[in-house]
Formats: structure tokens, sequence, C-alpha cells
């Protein structure tokens, strides 16, 4: 996943478990020159989004929520532009399904038949997809069950 690469290289680079954001920022933009600083502040706002990172309410410093040094960095790694991007729930969980050796058309064929068949969401039949298939989408199911909550009140 080249987001938690890009997101890991700082804490790597700089040997800390904690890194205040215009650290991040300067790693990112000065010493690497792979984004601008503007868009290097929008991969923060993205890694927050998706669960990488967490900012400390007290100091602001942003601590990573997985293992930067477990992270392999490619030598040649520069990541792409289009991390800069919010994915979808959908996108996320089909993600988590390439991720653990599921064929991509295959996990969207399954999610599409299971939105037909269940008459919800394709977030909903994606996470329902990625469960049983025994793909671990926790952290995406709680804002699909939202999704649900708020459009059944409506």
């Amino acid at each position: 996943m080249s987001l938690q690469t890009a997101t890991a290289v700082p804490f790597r680079q700089r040997g800390s478990e904690r890194l205040g954001e215009g650290e991040f920022v300067v790693v990112l933009s000065l010493d690497r020159g792979w984004f601008s600083p503007d868009q290097a502040k929008r991969l923060v706002d993205v890694a927050v989004g998706r669960g990488l990172l967490d900012r400390d309410d007290d100091s602001g410093d942003l601590v990573p929520t997985f293992d930067p040094e477990a992270v392999e960095i490619p030598r040649e790694f520069v990541p792409d532009e289009s991390i800069l991007r919010e994915q979808s729930t959908f996108e996320r969980v089909l993600d988590a399904l390439v991720a653990e050796g599921i064929d991509k058309q295959r996990a969207v064929a399954a999610a599409n038949e299971r939105q037909h068949r269940l008459g919800v969401t394709l977030e909903t039949a994606a996470v329902l997809t990625a469960r049983s298939e025994g793909v671990d989408v926790d952290d995406v199911a709680g804002s699909v069950r939202t999704e649900l909550i708020e459009t059944e009140a409506e």
C-alpha cells in the first residue's frame, strides 16, 4: 500500500516514533521532493482519515498507528499523487480484498451480486463480501454501519 509506505518514510528517516506535522511535511516535500508542502499536508489528512496516523491531543504530534519499521520501502519507491485523494469506502474495502490475494474482478462481481441480491448499498455489500472471505475490514465497517443507520432514520 503506497499510502502506508509514504507515511512510514518520515518516521523511518528521522528514526522517531512521533513527528510534528511540520517535520513530517519537510521530509516528504523538501527532503524527498515527492510532494509540494500543501500536498504533503493533504497526505497527513488522508493518512489520519484512513487511520494510519493519529494526532496527539496534547502535543499535536503525528503518531503512526502501525509500525513504520515493519513497512518494506522499495529502494526506488516514489509515491503516486493518487494517494492524496480520499478513497471511497468501497475502494478501501476493494483494496483490502486485493491485498489479501483476491482477484479484483471477482471481488467487484461478488460485491455487485450481493448488493443486488440483498438490496443493500454497494459499500455494505463490499464489507459483507470481505467478511465472507475472512478479510478484516473493521476499520471501514463502522462507517458503513453509521451510514446505514443514518439512511434508515431518514
